[in-house]
């Protein structure tokens, strides 16, 4: 069954790839702690441990994307609207 959550895997590895590049401290520095942290984790073999572990990268995947629209509310309140 763990070779049955090997495309689930892969396609979160690709989200996060590319969700990465937009990272404020650099994709070089994203893309290092994704591989740590996906080959940290190679030799997992229960499906329920490997569920998990999709859920934790699902929710941060939700946590990047808050954090890049909170930046760009940011950048776009500071354009428009005045500290007053």
């Amino acid at each position: 069954m763990a070779n049955s959550l090997r495309g689930e895997v892969l396609n979160l590895y690709k989200n996060l790839l590319y969700l990465g590049r937009e990272y404020p401290k650099g994709a070089d520095y994203f893309r290092s702690r994704l591989k740590a942290a996906f080959l940290k984790n190679k030799d997992e073999k229960d499906p329920e441990k490997i569920k998990q572990l999709l859920a934790r990268g699902e929710f941060v995947i939700k946590e990047l994307e808050a954090l890049y629209f909170l930046r760009k509310y940011r950048a776009l309140k500071q354009r428009y609207y005045s500290d007053d």
